[in-house]
């Protein structure tokens, strides 16, 4: 029994399971065909909406023209003027210090930094009276030194005469001594003590001579020495009345006090700064160059420099544009080329002077200032003319040196050789002919073979 109902319940799980299967399968087919049906509704809605829409019309392409500015190709010869910077500088300044020590005792009203002073001016003094004394004294040792040589020149002529009268006494003596001996050695006429008083005449006359002479010998030595005694005098005499005139200090030209640290009573000594002078009269700038300007546009002469020195040619002198920096439109002057100051390895400049005289940097409009020591001024220099050269604008021209050209209403790109650029002018020698449209219109990396329309 219990098998049976096993069995029976087996059946009915399986028979339960067919009608569940059964019953998915028809849900799941159910589900395609009405998916179906809706694609296939949906595509033939699509294809009557697509037969119900009209075409776009069709555009025609038209290439777009680069609107630029040109310019034609003209070669010509253009004047070079090299531009530098550089401080206006008096030429002369002159820094003066006390020779000699000692106490102010007098300056100049007026020397205070700005003033002028004319030349010759006395500028201050010093206390003389240490070197009045001084002089003094140097000129009485020379007044002694000359009467010592009249003395002696005098001494000489007298022992002269002397020694004449001294040596006769001698050849007197001699000669007495000599008979007095005879007498007494032949003939025994006298005695030995009238031959030695005899022989002491002679000796003390010979002695004397002797001295007398020996004195004449030497007045050539001591006259010498009293004439370098002389001269030596002199020149304490001339020191003494150098320092003398130290005492008083003048200009030494037409100068502007640049500094000046003098006070009365102050006292100083040699070496001290105590007044620096400017000669404004002829003013100078030194105006550093690029050393490429230099040799491929400056003007030098052909004379070779002096044998053996190796340095730069004199340059040509030519008149040169100077400009105050501050003012360049109503401040403007002219100079002078004058010479090369020297080159700076570091920078790679020369550097040139300019020189103006005090004539051409005064203005006759009241207005205006003169040119003065301590502007910044800008200054033009003529240089060598640039043959056969094309003026283009700088930005006409890339950093590659290239050029953008016209041609056949087409952009073109050639490469050019720039040999100068100034300002906002570029100066091209090499790569257009004459008769070549030069792009001036500023372009940033346009297509080459661009259509062109130009609006000049």
């Amino acid at each position: 029994m219990e098998k049976q109902s096993k069995t029976t319940k087996k059946k009915e799980i399986t028979m339960t399971t067919e009608k569940n299967t059964k019953r998915s399968f028809a849900n799941i087919l159910t589900r395609i065909i009405i998916c179906t049906i809706i694609l296939a509704f949906g595509i033939i809605a699509m294809k009557l909406l697509a037969k119900m829409k009209k075409p776009p019309a069709e555009v025609k392409f038209e290439e777009k023209a680069l609107r630029v500015k040109t310019m034609m190709v003209e070669f010509k010869d253009i004047p070079v003027s090299i531009t530098g910077y550089g401080e206006v500088k008096s030429l002369d300044v002159v820094t003066i210090s006390p020779e000699i020590s000692g106490k102010i005792v007098k300056i100049h009203p007026e020397l205070e930094t700005g003033e002028i002073i004319k030349k010759s001016e006395i500028l201050f003094e010093i206390d003389t009276r240490n070197y009045n004394a001084s002089v003094k004294e140097a000129r009485a040792a020379v007044e002694q030194w000359k009467n010592t040589i009249e003395l002696l020149d005098k001494q000489y002529k007298i022992d002269l005469n002397r020694l004449k009268t001294l040596t006769r006494n001698r050849d007197l003596a001699k000669d007495e001594f000599g008979r007095v001996r005879r007498l007494f050695e032949k003939n025994r006429v006298g005695t030995q003590s009238g031959v030695d008083s005899a022989e002491q005449v002679y000796n003390s006359a010979i002695d004397r001579a002797d001295q007398v002479e020996q004195a004449v010998v030497l007045y050539p030595i001591k006259v010498k020495e009293a004439k370098n005694s002389l001269i030596s005098s002199k020149a304490r005499l001339e020191i003494a009345q150098a320092n003398l005139n130290r005492c008083t200090v003048k200009s030494p030209f037409d100068g502007r006090i640049k500094m000046s640290s003098l006070e009365k009573g102050q006292y100083v000594k040699p070496g001290d700064k105590v007044v620096t002078l400017a000669n404004d009269s002829v003013l100078e700038i030194q105006v550093p160059l690029d050393s490429r300007d230099v040799r491929q546009w400056m003007r030098f002469k052909n004379e070779k420099s002096e044998k053996n020195i190796s340095w730069f040619n004199k340059l040509i002198p030519v008149k040169c544009r100077i400009k105050w920096t501050e003012d360049p439109e109503d401040h403007q002057w002219i100079g002078d080329l004058n010479r090369v100051v020297k080159f700076d390895h570091r920078t790679r400049t020369i550097t040139v002077a300019i020189q103006i005289k005090a004539i051409n940097a005064l203005s006759d409009d009241t207005d205006k200032l003169p040119m003065v020591d301590g502007m910044f001024c800008s200054v033009e220099i003529p240089g060598r003319p640039m043959k056969n050269v094309v003026t283009l604008p700088r930005w006409a021209v890339s950093h590659e040196n290239t050029v953008f050209t016209c041609l056949q209403n087409r952009l073109k790109t050639v490469p050019v050789k720039v040999i100068r650029s100034d300002g906002e002018q570029s100066f091209v020698s090499q790569g257009l002919k004459k008769g070549d449209i030069v792009i001036t219109t500023r372009l940033i990396d346009p297509l080459e073979n661009s259509l062109l329309e130009s609006t000049n």
